[in-house]
């Protein structure tokens, strides 16, 4: 928008400004040149070569513009224009050449100076866009960031950071300025001047969070873990309100074996209206496997996840449903899984779990339902047949489960115990149909792959 105000502000200028000075002209003499005719040619020609570019048709625009510049070499602008007309032609070469000469004839130029560096970055000339932007600078600190993302595209990490320094210093840290930097530390493996600059960061303004959390990242990055703690100690004394901090407090006092203040800073964190879900359940999900190896604290586990309302992320729900198997709280475990199923409906083992689980409390028209549901989209699962067919057994339908069964059979492949467990459905099978002789056959197999020898 810059741009093209100035543009006005030029045409302004280089045609309406001649015609004041010709208000002390006697326009009743007859003219004795063709300096007039000069002029509304040079005009036409020039506002053709706006129109046509304004409809794309920059082939002819760049005629126009060249037409003018037979009849003037001196105006800068038409070099802009037909710089422009001849990139968006594809004609590279040419657009360069004339964007250049634009330069040339008005180097001050903000507006042609930033054209052509960006018709430099988009032909991924980047020595010559470094040239173009340094000449830029003066105009607006943005061009200096722009020349920090060239210097470190062309790997200047050390002049990269002396600008980025000089703007932090000047107008304070950005985030845009913090990802360029991180880039630079990350490239370079300049760890330690990375935590050298965040530790002058709180010394310089301690009551700012984010510093803090930033310092505690890299510390903790850095295997750092002690002056990580030390530092997330430290904010929460200045600021006890903190709740973003409780997101690595939580883990330091967990590794440190405070179960207690660990569980006060994960159900901060849950409450937290600051912290983004994912981020509550990655602590839910390690207060899980906490709580796996230390039971007494299940109480804590059961309060927490009654504060996450909505998980919706189906691996902290699996790590609960798991739980609460390892538990053998079965019911409880149901349920997780049947929430997992939910975000998860192709999730084979969620769908094995949840299965072996309505068999074990006896919910077998569940079991029958979404065992068929789960062939649909698993055909060759010999372990959703036996599902089946031990459901359709129990609910008394014994020859749908001879069907299934049989089928199942034939996916089997090197699974003993699997093996055994069809043969003792089959066997069940039979006997509900007051057939002996085939029961015995099928148990007698059971009993023989079943048999130690």
């Amino acid at each position: 928008m810059k741009r093209n105000f100035y543009i006005i502000i030029f045409f302004f200028g280089m045609f309406l400004l001649p015609q004041i000075n010709y208000a002390q002209v006697d326009f009743n003499k007859t003219p004795d040149d063709d300096l007039g005719d000069h002029e509304d040619r040079f005009q036409e020609l020039f506002y053709e070569g706006l129109k046509q570019k304004g409809i794309e048709n920059y082939d002819r625009a760049a005629e126009a513009f060249l037409k003018c510049i037979e009849l003037d070499k001196t105006v800068p602008v038409l070099y802009f224009e037909l710089g422009k007309s001849y990139n968006k032609l594809k004609n590279f070469g040419a657009a360069e050449d004339a964007l250049k000469k634009a330069v040339d004839k008005d180097p001050d130029n903000e507006w042609f100076l930033d054209e052509l560096y960006g018709f430099y970055t988009s032909q991924n000339e980047q020595e010559k866009a470094i040239k173009t932007v340094q000449q830029l600078v003066r105009f607006h600190p943005d061009y200096k960031e722009d020349l920090a993302s060239l210097y470190v595209q062309t790997k200047k990490y050390d002049k990269a950071l002396e600008i980025l320094d000089a703007l932090d210093a000047e107008f304070g840290v950005s985030v845009n300025r913090d990802i360029l930097r991180n880039r630079i530390y990350d490239a370079t493996g300049r760890k330690k001047d990375q935590i050298k600059n965040l530790e002058s960061r709180v010394e310089n303004n301690p009551d700012k969070e984010s510093n803090y959390l930033a310092l505690i990242l890299r510390y903790s990055e850095n295997n750092e873990t002690e002056k990580a703690f030390e530092t997330a100690k430290e904010l929460l004394k200045i600021n006890p309100n903190s709740q973003l901090v409780h997101l690595a407090l939580y883990k330091f006092y967990l590794d440190d074996n405070d179960a207690e203040k660990s569980i006060e800073s994960m159900k901060v964190v849950i409450k937290s209206t600051q912290i983004k879900p994912e981020a509550k359940l990655k602590v839910l999900t390690d207060f899980v496997k906490f709580v796996k190896a230390n039971p007494e604290y299940e109480a804590d586990l059961i309060e927490a996840t009654s504060l996450v309302s909505d998980t919706n992320n189906s691996k902290t729900i699996i790590e609960l449903g798991q739980y609460y198997l390892s538990r053998n709280n079965k019911e409880k475990a149901l349920e997780q899984f049947e929430e997992a199923l939910k975000l998860e409906p192709n999730n084979f083992e969620v769908l094995k779990n949840t299965l072996l689980l309505y068999i074990d409390l006896k919910k077998f028209d569940l079991a029958k339902v979404e065992s068929n549901k789960a062939l649909e989209s698993f055909p060759s699962q010999p372990l959703l047949y036996l599902i089946n067919g031990v459901s359709l057994n129990e609910l008394n339908q014994p020859k749908d489960a001879l069907e299934v069964l049989e089928t199942g059979l034939d996916y089997l492949i090197d699974d003993t115990k699997m093996e055994a467990d069809f043969y003792n459905q089959l066997s069940k099978a039979y006997t509900l149909l007051n057939n002996t002789d085939k029961a015995k056959t099928f148990s007698d197999k059971a009993k023989q792959l079943q048999s130690p020898n």
